[in-house]
């Protein structure tokens, strides 16, 4: 299943401004919102409902433009799982599995470029 999708914005702050305005009569609003300082590069909006952001529009920090893929986990072994599998099929790294408590102090993913070049992640948002 499908956590949350992100993607880069060449001009973010029209961007912002464009996506507070349009999504705003869904009943889609800021979340969260993250700094460069907090990520290691990466600014981001978590436009959500209910607490819980389900699309990410950032700028075009270290991990660059385009789009990126979160699938749930339901567990950390399964977010371990993943990154090991996608490694081995060829995947290239882009945070090797662990927590992200910028995000949540459950929050426990793990990033990877596809052959593509597209940032996929697996995340598990239960403590254990």
């Amino acid at each position: 299943m499908l956590d949350h999708i992100g993607i880069g914005a060449s001009d973010f702050t029209a961007s912002c401004r464009f996506y507070d305005a349009a999504l705003a009569p869904l009943g889609i609003s800021r979340i969260m919102e993250l700094t460069a300082e907090e990520t290691g590069g990466y600014a981001g909006i978590g436009y959500g409902k209910d607490g819980k952001p389900f699309f990410w529009l950032g700028n075009d920090g270290p991990r660059g433009p385009g789009v990126h893929i979160a699938f749930r986990a339901d567990s950390r072994a399964e977010v371990d799982a993943f990154y090991a599998a996608a490694m081995q099929a060829g995947g290239r790294d882009n945070g090797r599995p662990g927590l992200r408590p910028h995000y949540h102090p459950s929050y426990y993913g793990a990033f990877v470029f596809d052959p593509d070049g597209l940032n996929i992640e697996a995340v598990c948002h239960k403590p254990e």
